[in-house]
C-alpha cells in the first residue's frame, strides 16, 4: 500500500524537497493534499504534476486563480485557514507533513493529531508554542510525531533501539550561521542580504534569519524538550560549522551516538516519510577524506542574545515560549522589511517577554490569546 501524504506548505523549501523524495519513490508514496499560503504559481504547477485529491490556498483572495487554473483537473480546490484545519482530517490521508512556517502551522497540526493522523513535523513552532498540549494530544490519540528537522531527526535516529536506556545529555549541533565569530560592533552593520546568506543550508527567508540570530537553535531546544520528554537541563547546544554531525545523544554510561551526513534536508524528510524503513537513494554520499577535521565550539550567548532568551523561555515554561515565538515572528518581518536593525531584534523580543502576562498552565485558547497580544505589543515596540 502506498502511503498517502498531505503536505502543508508544499511550495516552501521543505515542501518542494519532500515532493522530490515522493517523485523518486512513486511505488511508496502518493500526494493526497497540497497546501500553500500565497504562492499560487508553484501550487498550481505542483497540483498538475502530482494530481492530489485536494489543494488548499490559505489566502482566500487567491482562490479564484487556483480554481480557474485547475478547473480541468480532477482536483478539489479549497481556500482559507478553516479549510487547512479540515483537509488534514480527510480519511484518505495517512501522514501529514507540516512544513508551514511559523505559528500558522499550529492549528492544522493540532487538528491532524486530533483526527489520528501521524505527523512528519517540520514546523518547530508548533512544539515551541504548545508543546505540552500537542504531545499530550498525540499520546491520547496514539499518533506518532516523526521529526523532520535535521537535528531532531538525528536524535530520533540515535534513540532507535535505545528507548529503555536513559539519556544523560543531548547536544544539538549548530552551524553558527553566517555571523559566527562576529563582534557586536560588526553585527551593528548587518544587512538583510548579509543575514540571508547561510553558509550551509538553503532555506526560506524567515528560517534563514532565525538561523543567523540563533533563534532557530533556541526553538529547537524547546522542541527537543517535548519531542523527547527531557528537562531543559539535559539539552545543550554546540557550534559545529561543517554541519556534518547533525546532533549527539549521550547516555548514562558516558557513551555517545551521533548521526552524520552531508547537509541535505532530503535525508531527514525521506527518513520521516518512510519510517520505520530506510529507503535506498542516490543522494551524494559523505566522504571522510573531504572533511579531515570537524570543529566544535560553544555558542556565544552574549552576542547572540536570542539563544539566551530561548534558554530563559524554556526554563520558565507556560506561555513564555509562545511569547518568544510571536515576538520573534514580528521582529523578523520588521527586519526583512528594513524597519529595524539586526541587533534590535533580540532587544525587542526581550521587552515583549517582560510586558506580556505570564501564564504557568495555559490552555490552547490562552495560547491563541497570548500569541495575538504578543504580536500587538511587539508591533508597537518595532514602531517606537
Amino acid at each position: 500500500m502506498k502511503k498517502r501524504i498531505a503536505i502543508l506548505g508544499s511550495t516552501g523549501s521543505i515542501g518542494t524537497q519532500a515532493l522530490e523524495v515522493i517523485k523518486q519513490n512513486p511505488e511508496k508514496f502518493e500526494v493526497e493534499v497540497l497546501t500553500a499560503n500565497n504562492n499560487v504559481d508553484i501550487l498550481i504547477a505542483q497540483a498538475k504534476q502530482f494530481q492530489p485529491n485536494a489543494v488548499v490556498i490559505a489566502n482566500a483572495e487567491k482562490y479564484q486563480t487556483v480554481s480557474e487554473a485547475l478547473k480541468n483537473e480532477p482536483i478539489k480546490v479549497y481556500a482559507g485557514t478553516d479549510a487547512l484545519n479540515q483537509v488534514v482530517q480527510m480519511e484518505t490521508v495517512d501522514l501529514v507533513l507540516t512544513a508551514m512556517v511559523g505559528y500558522s502551522g499550529l492549528m492544522p497540526t493540532y487538528h491532524a493529531i486530533k483526527a489520528g493522523k501521524n505527523i512528519a513535523l517540520a514546523n518547530k513552532e508548533t512544539m515551541v508554542v504548545a508543546g505540552e498540549i500537542i504531545t499530550k494530544t498525540a499520546h491520547e490519540k496514539k499518533v506518532e510525531i516523526l521529526p523532520v528537522d535535521s537535528e531532531h531527526s538525528a536524535i530520533f535516529q540515535c534513540l532507535v533501539g535505545e528507548f529503555f536506556n536513559p539519556v544523560e545529555k543531548i547536544y544539538l549541533t549548530c552551524s553558527g550561521g553566517p555571523f559566527r565569530g562576529k563582534t557586536e560592533n560588526e553585527l551593528r552593520h548587518v544587512t538583510v542580504e548579509n543575514a540571508l546568506a547561510h553558509p550551509n543550508w538553503d532555506m526560506g527567508a524567515k528560517i534563514t534569519i532565525d538561523s543567523a540570530t540563533l533563534m532557530n537553535k533556541g526553538f529547537e531546544m524547546i522542541e527537543a524538550c517535548w519531542l523527547f520528554g527531557l528537562p531543559s537541563s539535559k539539552i545543550d547546544v554546540i557550534v559545529h560549522p561543517q554541519s556534518v554531525i547533525h546532533s549527539i545523544v549521550q547516555f548514562e554510561d558516558g557513551s555517545m551516538k551521533a548521526q552524520m551526513g552531508l547537509p541535505d534536508m532530503k535525508l531527514p524528510i525521506q527518513y520521516a516519510l518512510g519510517f520505520p524503513t530506510r529507503i535506498k537513494n542516490d543522494f551524494p554520499r559523505f566522504n571522510f577524506l573531504n572533511y579531515p577535521t570537524l570543529d566544535f565550539e560553544p555558542p556565544n550567548t552574549k552576542i547572540f542574545r536570542n539563544l539566551a532568551l530561548s534558554f530563559e523561555a524554556m526554563k520558565s515554561g507556560g506561555n513564555m515560549p509562545c511569547i518568544l515565538n510571536a515576538a520573534n515572528e514580528v521582529v523578523v518581518e520588521a527586519f526583512l522589511n528594513k524597519k529595524i536593525s539586526f541587533l534590535q531584534m533580540p532587544a525587542i523580543i526581550e521587552k515583549a517577554m517582560q510586558k506580556v502576562n505570564f501564564l504557568e498552565k495555559p490552555t490552547l485558547e490562552d495560547l491563541i490569546q497570548t500569541n495575538a497580544e504578543t504580536r500587538r505589543i511587539t508591533t508597537l515596540l518595532t514602531e517606537n
